[in-house]
């Protein structure tokens, strides 16, 4: 299982974005879907390592959020409100968003399996410094192609020819991102095995 707790980036001289980030991620498989838990601060349980990838990496390309995650345990049944959750992966979630905090790529991954832990925090460490350094226009070329346009398709879509599209993805690092999700995926689901 997996927890995530996710904190707003220099709240105080921004404005609050909590439910844009709920609306952004509400879409993704939870087993509980992101609840404000206290002031800026969000926290979400999800039994997928897809959901987890995607959603850090969604809230990673907004560069306004520190991603904690936490593997392991939960106490079960698990309660109405994430906030009242309680287990081993809710405290590796705390302890990972606060140390995301001071992290060059704000994104930690805790739990038992510590190994499985690092090689998961690396990959979407580097994924995640990635798709924070896309340009709007890059980003709106990988938003179509995730939709499962082809690059043809995207091109006509925006009104650019199909090089230029190329490009915009390339300068993205979109070549890479699909293998390094799935390595991300993969070691998170080791890191979350009982």
């Amino acid at each position: 299982m997996f927890v995530m707790t996710i904190d707003q980036r220099r709240s105080r001289r921004d404005r609050d974005r909590v439910d844009d980030a709920r609306e952004r991620l509400g879409h993704l498989a939870w087993v509980r879907p992101p609840e404000r838990t206290a002031g800026d601060e969000l926290q979400a349980v999800s039994d997928s390592a897809e959901t987890v990838v995607s959603a850090t990496l969604l809230l990673l390309r907004d560069r306004h959020w520190s991603v904690g995650i936490g593997a392991g345990r939960v106490d079960t049944p698990l309660p109405d409100q994430t906030r009242a959750g309680r287990g081993p992966a809710f405290e590796a979630a705390r302890d990972a968003v606060t140390a995301a905090k001071s992290a060059p790529v704000p994104v930690q991954v805790r739990g038992p399996r510590t190994d499985e832990c690092a090689r998961a925090e690396a990959i979407l460490s580097v994924v995640g410094f990635i798709v924070g350094r896309r340009s709007p226009q890059g980003g709106e070329v990988v938003a179509l192609m995730d939709t499962g346009l082809t690059q043809t398709a995207a091109a006509e879509r925006l009104g650019i020819s199909k090089q230029a599209v190329s490009q915009r993805l390339a300068a993205a690092g979109y070549p890479v991102e699909p293998a390094a999700r799935d390595l991300a995926r993969h070691l998170l689901d080791l890191a979350g095995s009982p």
